[in-house]
């Protein structure tokens, strides 16, 4: 595997963190801030200094590269697979009228089937249901082939999102890329780090990721009388107080941020699914706390690999980031002090993050956690 990286800041030129050199046929990973992402011009720098055929685009809630976190930036991340190989698919979530399932379903049907290892998911955060994207690809996947990847973001605007293969980004857009190789070693996790806080409740009215009711009282109203001062900062004030949602009949709680408001019916529209009768409380954070998580998430990933990671792929969630501040950083040097600095780090600060429980292949849609893909031939 041949790695390149370069990062591109605002109004700047190409730094590059690897020597330059050509590359076979590389998967070219291009992570960026939407309103850079939008300038035409800033789409041809990247294509003039990576002129390759197969860009994968994607918006973010920040942009991670290295050990540095930016904002207002692009990074670049060119991987030439040497006994590897890899497949693109995509398609838009207004093709399908909305409905995440049905174009998880039609995304994993095109997916070449023999010999795949893993699939990674770059989809657009806004319109996205995460939960019941996941649902459709896995709906046909009978060798239980594991999921990771995230949500674009668009920093804490929550105004729209964008992602692409091969054309410019847009808005809809999910890209599915499947790895194949018999040496092809992948592994990954997702860790929190956030404490429940407060009586545990019952979520007595819901609709797939929209949050009607608790207790029988209107969803909306309730949260803000927990966040007192801050619920005139909504939905961005959410993100430091996501939900931990228990569904009925599961083992392990999911994280769940509140990505809109209804005022109007006093609903909130989450990341995911928050399914009736579940268990429910607000969660808070530290910033040690979700370092210590992001070192969690590097030890779970690492635990069971034959061979050292090559490539480190990073999706962690933008409350995270509002929480860490300018301390943000830390839980990358977490990751890299335990994956070891030989290995090329990207990624970027999500709206929802993939990847199963650890010990688990089946993915679930997470919120407000570290998760990694690491990869090596």
């Amino acid at each position: 595997m041949k790695i390149i990286q370069a990062y591109k800041k605002k109004n700047e030129n190409w730094e590059y963190l690897t020597k330059v050199e050509q590359l076979k046929n590389p998967l070219v990973l291009v992570f960026g801030n939407r309103m850079q992402l939008q300038r035409l011009e800033v789409i041809d720098a990247i294509r003039k200094e990576f002129p390759y055929e197969h860009l994968v685009f994607g918006s973010t809630a920040g942009e991670i590269i290295d050990a540095n976190v930016f904002d207002d930036s692009i990074v670049v991340t060119a991987i030439e697979f040497e006994k590897s190989t890899f497949e693109i698919r995509t398609d838009n979530i207004f093709n399908h009228n909305k409905d995440a399932n049905a174009l998880g379903q039609s995304l994993y049907q095109q997916m070449p089937k023999e010999s795949l290892k893993h699939l990674f998911v770059l989809s657009e955060g806004s319109f996205v249901n995460g939960s019941s994207l996941i649902d459709g690809l896995e709906n046909g996947i009978q060798n239980k082939v594991p999921i990771s990847g995230g949500m674009c973001g668009d920093d804490a605007k929550f105004e729209k999102t964008l992602a692409s293969y091969k054309e410019n980004p847009k808005e809809g857009e999910v890209v599915l890329i499947g790895f194949y190789g018999e040496t092809l070693e992948i592994s990954f996790s997702s860790f929190g780090g956030w404490s429940s806080f407060g009586p545990e409740r019952i979520i007595t009215r819901s609709e797939a990721n929209v949050l009607y009711e608790i207790d029988g009282q209107p969803a909306l109203d309730l949260y803000k009388k927990y966040l007192g001062d801050k619920a005139n900062q909504l939905p961005q004030a959410s993100l430091l107080y996501p939900l931990n949602v228990m569904p009925e009949g599961k083992t392990e709680a999911v994280v769940r941020t509140i990505l809109n408001i209804n005022t109007e019916n006093q609903s909130m529209i989450l990341a995911g699914d928050v399914p009736e009768n579940s268990k429910v409380q607000l969660m808070m954070a530290s910033v040690d706390a979700i370092a210590e998580g992001a070192l969690q998430a590097a030890m779970l990933a690492m635990k069971n690999r034959k061979n050292h990671p090559q490539l480190a792929l990073l999706v962690s969630c933008v409350g995270r980031k509002l929480v860490m501040n300018q301390r943000v950083e830390e839980e990358i040097e977490h990751v890299q002090e335990i994956i070891g600095n030989e290995v090329a780090i990207t990624g970027f600060y999500s709206y929802g993050e993939m990847a199963p429980f650890s010990g688990n292949t089946f993915c679930e849609l997470h919120n407000q956690t570290m998760t990694l893909t690491l990869i090596s031939e």
